[in-house]
């Protein structure tokens, strides 16, 4: 089996080791080429959660098109990037399985439209962090969610199958309630994070920040009906306990100065929300904060 993964930043690289691993053919593919020529040279190193490393030898080039054709395309780029890609996915024979593994909900219905006959999105729990250009840190074990929502399973039989421990994978019926689902967790964790600049373990330890916290989720039980049976508050503390030393990602956009994911996350909640008839306040304020901080350039 031959996969290629388009995104080689933290997500990507992660899921390129653990893959190649296994023993599948991997090409990464990046948007630099000077990426693409320290990965020839150097390899792709997992710096596992114990300490040890793992070296990967992963085809990589910044060339999607004129690659042969692939069994399974991942797409592990942010949802900024998937508007310069979709052209590019859809000149792809229609018999090329396509997995998402964005944030979010915005990309649900753009990526349907594509014309491939077998279609995936994916949700992950795991942490992970760029250390350089070659060189992914796996800071914590999360499950790694697939629900297919057009097509068949056997086209992604093969990650499906995966058996490592470290990345568990698991199918799940309905993408677009794995998507909201994944949302929710992140609208809970990733603003307050990038605001308060603390870790995600940090929420659960610094009163004001649970406090802050316990708030948002009793508006999410507010707006949208029988979340404490599918997200239980419980549920929120163990993420944050168990990638309690993680940076969010939004914390990550903003030390680096970049722009987050907070429309396509948080402004598509807020967006649910008042379909429902409810505003999520604590949210949207939190939501206006992040902007403006983008807005403003400072990074701490």
């Amino acid at each position: 089996m031959g996969v290629t993964i388009i995104g080689a930043g933290a997500v990507g690289q992660l899921t390129a080791s653990f893959i190649a691993e296994s023993g599948i053919s991997v090409t990464l593919v990046a948007r630099r080429q000077e990426q693409v020529d320290e990965l020839h040279e150097k390899y792709l190193t997992r710096m596992n959660v114990d300490g040890t490393k793992t070296v990967q030898k992963v085809t990589s080039t910044t060339k999607l098109a004129e690659l042969p054709r692939q069994d399974l395309i991942v797409i592990a780029v942010k949802y900024g990037q998937l508007q310069e890609l979709y052209k590019q996915l859809s000149a792809l024979p229609s018999t090329v399985p396509l997995l998402f593994m964005q944030n979010g909900l915005a990309h649900y219905d753009e990526a349907l439209r594509l014309p491939q006959k077998n279609i995936a999105f994916c949700s992950v729990s795991f942490g992970a962090q760029l250390i350089n250009q070659t060189t992914v840190q796996h800071r914590g074990v999360g499950t790694c969610k697939i629900a297919i929502e057009r097509g068949g399973s056997d086209a992604f039989t093969d990650l499906l199958q995966l058996k490592n421990s470290l990345y568990p994978v698991k199918l799940v019926a309905n993408a677009e309630q794995m998507l909201f689902e994944k949302a929710v967790f992140n609208c809970l964790i990733n603003p307050l994070t990038a605001i308060l600049q603390l870790k995600n373990g940090e929420l659960v330890t610094n009163k004001q920040a649970f406090l802050l916290m316990q708030t948002l989720y009793r508006e999410f039980t507010e707006a949208f009906e029988g979340i404490e049976q599918t997200i239980p508050f419980f549920k929120v503390i163990d993420l944050c306990e168990q990638t309690a030393s993680n940076t969010s990602s939004m914390l990550a956009d903003r030390v680096q100065g970049r722009k987050s994911e907070i429309d396509t996350i948080v402004g598509v909640i807020l967006e649910k929300a008042l379909a429902n008839g409810h505003d999520l306040p604590t949210l949207r304020t939190l939501y206006h904060q992040v902007l403006a901080i983008e807005e403003s350039g400072e990074r701490r």
